[in-house]
C-alpha cells in the first residue's frame, strides 16, 4: 500500500531549479532513505512534502487525505537543524508540543512520558534542554514529531552533526521506529543508508536519479569482482591470475589484488584450485559486495543517468 505519492515536483528559486519533475511513491511500513550529495536538492523536497514551502509545479498527495488538504496532522517533522527552548525541561518541551497539536492536558503529559522512555532519555526529563548532548536533543526531537502519532515520520539529516556515540543512539532508535511506522530521512552519508533503510530514492542535481530496494539496486549494479591478498608481493600471482579463462581484469591496490570476472562460480573455482596447486600464501579471499557508495558514484557518474533518460523518466 502506497501511503504518500509525489508527483512531478519542482522547485525553482528564479531561474535555478533545484528539484526537477521529481516522481516516487512511499511504500507503508518501510524506512526510506533520500541520499545526494549536498546541494542535490533533499531539503526542499521534504519541505515540500511537509506543505512548509509550495512547490513552483506538481504536488504531493496523501492516501488517507484528499489533494491540497493540510499534511500536518498525518506527518512527523525533525528538520535538519531543529530548535529548541533551553530553559524548558525535555518534559515540559514534549508536553508544550502536545498541546500544539490539540492534545488535553493528561494526554500531553502522558503521551510525552511514554516517548521519553521510548527514545530513552527519561532519566533526563526534568534536565533543561540546554545541558542535553547533541544526541539527546535528536532523540527529544524525534519525541516530539511523534507526539500526536503521525502516520509518516520525517527525518532530515537526522545524524550528520552528531559525533559518533549520539549518531549511534539515533540510528539505533530509528531501528526501532521503523518497526512501528513509515520513515523518509535524507542524508548523505552512505553508510548510515546502508545501515537503515530498506530502500533509497537517489537524488543528483536536483533530478530523481535512481530507486528502489537496496538488493535490487546492488543487483542492477553489481561488479563481478574478487579481491586476494597475500603474505608477500602480490605482484607475484598477477599474470598467473591474467591467464585464466574467466578473468578480464586484474590490478593491485595496497598488496591487494582486485579481479574482474565474467563469471564468479567459474573464476572462484579457477582461482582456488591454482591456489591450492601451487600453495599460495593467501591470507584473505573475498568475493566484492558492492558498497553503497560504488553505488552511488556509478549513478552520479552517469551509469543510472543514461539509463533514466533512454527510458524517458526525465
Amino acid at each position: 500500500m502506497t501511503i504518500l505519492s509525489v508527483n512531478q515536483l519542482t522547485k525553482s528559486f528564479r531561474s535555478n531549479t533545484v528539484v526537477d519533475n521529481v516522481t516516487f511513491h512511499l511504500p507503508k511500513g518501510k524506512c526510506i532513505a533520500l541520499i545526494g550529495p549536498n546541494g542535490a536538492g533533499k531539503t526542499t523536497t521534504l519541505r515540500m512534502i511537509t506543505n512548509l514551502i509550495k512547490p513552483t509545479s506538481g504536488y504531493v498527495q496523501f492516501s488517507t487525505k484528499e489533494k491540497g488538504e493540510d499534511p500536518r496532522s498525518f506527518i512527523g517533522y525533525l528538520p535538519q537543524h531543529p530548535s529548541f527552548y533551553s530553559w524548558m525541561t525535555g518534559l515540559e518541551f514534549l508536553i508544550f508540543a502536545g498541546r500544539l497539536t490539540n492534545l488535553g492536558k493528561n494526554e500531553a503529559k502522558e503521551r510525552a512520558l511514554e516517548l521519553l522512555r521510548d527514545v530513552d532519555i527519561y532519566q533526563a526529563k526534568n534536565r533543561r534542554i540546554g545541558q542535553y548532548s547533541g544526541g539527546m536533543k535528536q532523540r527529544l526531537g524525534i519525541a516530539q514529531a511523534l507526539i500526536h502519532r503521525p502516520d509518516l515520520l520525517i527525518l532530515d539529516e537526522p545524524v550528520s552533526a552528531l559525533d559518533p556515540i549520539g549518531r549511534r543512539d539515533v540510528l539505533n532508535l530509528m531501528e526501532k521506529l521503523k518497526e512501528k511506522m513509515t520513515i523518509i530521512f535524507s542524508t548523505h552519508i552512505l553508510s548510515d543508508a546502508d545501515e537503515v533503510s530498506d530502500e533509497l530514492l537517489l537524488l543528483h542535481q536536483g533530478k530523481l536519479v535512481e530507486s528502489g530496494s537496496l538488493d535490487m539496486l546492488r543487483k542492477k549494479y553489481q561488479t563481478a569482482m574478487i579481491e586476494l591478498q597475500f603474505e608477500e608481493n602480490a605482484q607475484l600471482y598477477l599474470d598467473r591470475l591474467k591467464d585464466l579463462e574467466n578473468v578480464s581484469h586484474c590490478s593491485i591496490s595496497r598488496n591487494t589484488l582486485h579481479v574482474s570476472v565474467t563469471s564468479i562460480e567459474k573464476a572462484r573455482e579457477e582461482i582456488l584450485s591454482l591456489a591450492v596447486k601451487e600453495k599460495w600464501p593467501l591470507t584473505s579471499y573475498a568475493i566484492n559486495r558492492t558498497s553503497l557508495e560504488d553505488l552511488f558514484m556509478k549513478v552520479v557518474n552517469g551509469d543510472a543517468m543514461d539509463h533514466f533518460v533512454s527510458k524517458g523518466n526525465y
